[in-house]
This record gives structure tokens, C-alpha cells and sequence, in this order.
């Protein structure tokens, strides 16, 4: 970690409290602001991956009473206050968070060792190209997604589950949004927006707090200080609980597929004249 890490921790679990509930890829930007006060590539992707467990806790505390009443749904059914298939009714929610999370943790081992391979190979300028073009692909299909709002089907099923698990694991890769590839996803299979997004961050909670465990379990706090690692998942909890409402209210209104394109195309062009001069 580059010099004052105190305040980089604090800087970087603020935006990642802010980028979190924006579907830019929270954890590119971030990789790419740590890459530019000097963090090594390696380095800078894991104390991205590692901030997600603080805006776990905010979606946590955000969405108290969704989790509540997922975590309830199987002993409803069991009990028979509840009646109906594992994907109906009440019990749809737990049952696609539970087949999405399962999906979402083997496809994101797999992305993630794939990734700290990949990583370690690429010099710092390939590297956030690399990220350059994964943020311009995920504007892209936040392009084609904003043409698909037809609000068929009112509840997930087995197919949804697998799909958007998958997809959220692929998005540990540093310019995927998760948010963004999820709540597509969702779209287009027949879901309104609202329901899109207030599934993908019911999802988000147990895989934030994953990816910050698979983090420590590879690496322990990455690159910081403990008192470091604190200050930034304490920041990333605060700003993402302050913000999180007014954030989901922006997205509604602002096209972020320009945003991604336009930080892409940024991270290509810097990206691409760091490796020509050899920095």
C-alpha cells in the first residue's frame, strides 16, 4: 500500500461506500484508483475485493427486514405456515439467493484464482486496460438492458438463480459490475427494474461478504495495517448505509452504460500509454 495509508483506506472504503450501489464496477474503480496512488496491481484488486464486506453490512442493514423474512421463509415452509414450491410464493426469495449464492461461490473461486493468476502476470498498464475493457463491455450491456423493462414475471425461479449466480461470481473480474450484469440479467428474463435491483443486492450480501472472506483466506488483510483495514470497512459500512437510498434513486434516472463507457475508454487510453512507455 502507498504512502499515508490511513488516509487511502479512508478515501477508498468512502468510494467504495458510494460505487457500491452504482452500476460502474465498484471494484475496477477502485483497483484503479489504488493503482494510481502507486498499490501494486495484485495488491490493489485485493483491498477492492476485501472493501465489500463493509457495504455488506449496508446492504444488510439496509434491506433488514427483506433478510428477515428470507431467512424465515424455510422454517415457514417446513412448518406449513407457508405452502407451495421451493420457488413460489414466499418462499421464492430464499430459495434464489440460496441457489444464486452456491452458483455465485464456485464460479467466483474459479474467476478468482483464474484472476490472481492472470494478475500477477500483467504488468500495471496491461492491467488497467484490462480493466478499461471489462468497464466498456459492462456499459454495453447496460445498454442493451435499458431496452428491456417488460415486467412479465413477478417471481425468480431455478433458471434466474443459476443464471445470475453465475454471472455475479464473473463479476469478481475488475470492471464488471456486479449490480449492473445481475440486475441485466434479471431484465432480461422478464423482471421490472425494481424488482432487478432489489434482488441483485439481497444477492450481494452474502457474495460481498464471500469475497472478502475468500480474500482473507488467501491473503489475510491485504497490503494494510489492521487499524488501515478497519478505517476502510468501517468508511465502506457508514457511506454505503447514508447513501445507498438517494444512490438506488439516481440510478433510475442517470444512463451509467455512458459512465462505464466513457471510465473504459479512460482506463484503455492510460492503460495503453503506460505499457508504450514501459511504466
Amino acid at each position: 500500500m502507498p504512502d499515508r495509508p490511513l488516509l487511502i483506506a479512508l478515501i477508498a472504503g468512502v468510494l467504495q461506500g458510494i460505487f457500491e450501489w452504482l452500476p460502474i464496477s465498484s471494484e475496477g474503480n477502485i483497483t484503479l484508483f489504488l493503482t494510481a496512488v502507486g498499490a501494486g496491481p495484485e495488491a490493489a484488486l485485493q483491498f477492492a475485493l476485501f472493501l465489500h464486506v463493509g457495504t455488506a453490512m449496508s446492504a444488510a442493514a439496509y434491506y433488514r427486514d427483506e433478510v428477515g423474512d428470507v431467512l424465515r421463509a424455510p422454517f415457514d415452509l417446513v412448518s406449513g405456515r407457508t405452502s407451495g414450491g421451493l420457488f413460489s410464493g414466499e418462499t421464492a426469495d430464499f430459495s434464489f439467493v440460496f441457489v444464486a449464492t452456491l452458483a455465485s461461490g464456485v464460479t467466483g473461486i474459479v474467476v478468482y484464482l483464474t484472476l490472481d493468476a492472470v494478475v500477477t502476470e500483467l504488468a500495471g498498464g496491461a492491467f488497467v486496460a484490462l480493466i478499461g475493457v471489462l468497464l466498456v463491455g459492462t456499459g454495453i450491456l447496460l445498454k442493451t438492458a435499458d431496452r428491456f423493462d417488460l415486467a412479465t414475471r413477478e417471481t425468480p425461479d431455478l433458471v434466474d438463480a443459476l443464471l445470475v449466480g453465475s454471472l455475479q461470481g464473473i463479476a469478481l473480474l475488475p470492471g464488471v459490475s456486479r449490480s449492473g450484469t445481475t440486475a441485466s440479467a434479471l431484465l432480461f428474463r422478464g423482471h421490472d427494474g425494481p424488482s432487478a435491483f432489489r434482488l441483485s443486492f439481497l444477492l450481494s450480501i452474502p457474495a460481498a461478504a464471500g469475497a472478502g472472506v475468500l480474500v482473507f483466506l488467501d491473503t489475510g488483510i491485504p497490503s494494510v495495517s489492521p487499524t488501515a483495514a478497519a478505517v476502510a470497512i468501517f468508511a465502506s459500512a457508514t457511506v454505503g448505509y447514508l447513501t445507498i437510498d438517494a444512490l438506488m434513486r439516481l440510478v433510475e434516472r442517470v444512463a451509467f452504460w455512458g459512465v462505464c463507457i466513457g471510465l473504459g475508454t479512460l482506463a484503455i487510453v492510460g492503460g495503453g500509454a503506460l505499457v508504450v512507455t514501459g511504466a
